[in-house]
């Protein structure tokens, strides 16, 4: 791609198709997305992210043909479609509904499939069965694992008190689900920096598991742009990141450092 101001420098960020620096971004769930926007999104910018996640609750409203239109278009741009974390809805009307999800989701063309129990009563044992039917079927699962216990699915519970997990249950249930087959891992950020003041994000946590895994074993869930700066700041520019679609452009120019944090500018240009 030509560049207009092309004498000015900008950061070596890995080129599509990217194994580190990998970047998903949230389809419709809290907004809609059109599929006009969506296609007009991936022609324009579609090199600066490499997945989408479509999740299973929002492509329910729409037709089976809708559906498969939007993963083509996204496939012809080199992005990925994810089915978010929705299995953990699934799991509660029994093991052939899930079953008959991965299928399903296998021949509309998902590429990802994330395995996550943040509300479903499901076992490390069971999580890691879910982990091995989804690499039976050809497509890439990606475990969430998280450091807060009994939520997910998008919702705050009223009066929920914040229940940490020890790290050994942690380190535990993510070396299984490497073990198992997961080339990647989902980092939820509950309990560690959503919804909650810089002041009291859980950066020792993150830097166990940091210091555990490194970071390119890892996508670090962050929608939030106070937290993705963080992660390009303190971790790497090549961190993998689950960000919000309408922060792509943003994003892209600290990765770049193209504007934002001064920091990152002298860091990377200045002799």
């Amino acid at each position: 791609m030509e560049h207009i101001f092309n004498f000015l420098k900008m950061a070596d960020v890995p080129e599509k198709p990217r194994k580190s620096g990998v970047i998903e971004v949230r389809g419709p769930y809290y907004n809609m997305i059109t599929v006009k926007h969506l296609e007009q999104m991936v022609e324009d910018w579609g090199e600066y992210f490499d997945g989408i996640k479509l999740p299973g609750y929002s492509a329910m409203l729409l037709s089976k043909d809708k559906v498969k239109h939007i993963i083509k278009v996204c496939h012809d741009h080199g992005i990925y479609v994810s089915t978010g974390g929705f299995v953990e809805r699934v799991w509660v009307e029994g093991d052939r509904a899930v079953q008959k999800y991965f299928e399903e989701a296998h021949r509309l063309g998902y590429d990802v499939v994330e395995i996550s129990r943040g509300l479903a009563k499901m076992t490390l044992d069971e999580k890691i069965n879910l982990v091995e039917r989804v690499l039976d079927l050809g497509m890439d699962p990606k475990p969430e694992v998280t450091m807060m216990e009994g939520t997910g699915a998008g919702t705050h519970v009223s009066g929920y008190k914040r229940v940490m997990r020890p790290v050994k249950d942690f380190f535990q249930e993510a070396d299984a689900m490497i073990k198992a087959g997961a080339h990647m891992l989902m980092f939820e950020s509950e309990g560690v920096t959503e919804d909650l003041p810089e002041k009291e994000w859980r950066i020792d946590l993150l830097k166990k598991v940091l210091g555990r895994y490194g970071y390119k074993r890892w996508m670090f869930e962050a929608a939030d742009p106070v937290v993705f700066k963080w992660y390009l700041r303190n971790v790497a520019r090549d961190a993998n990141l689950f960000i919000d679609h309408t922060q792509v452009v943003e994003f892209n120019v600290w990765r770049y450092g193209l504007w934002g944090d001064k920091r990152i500018w002298e860091k990377n240009h200045r002799k």
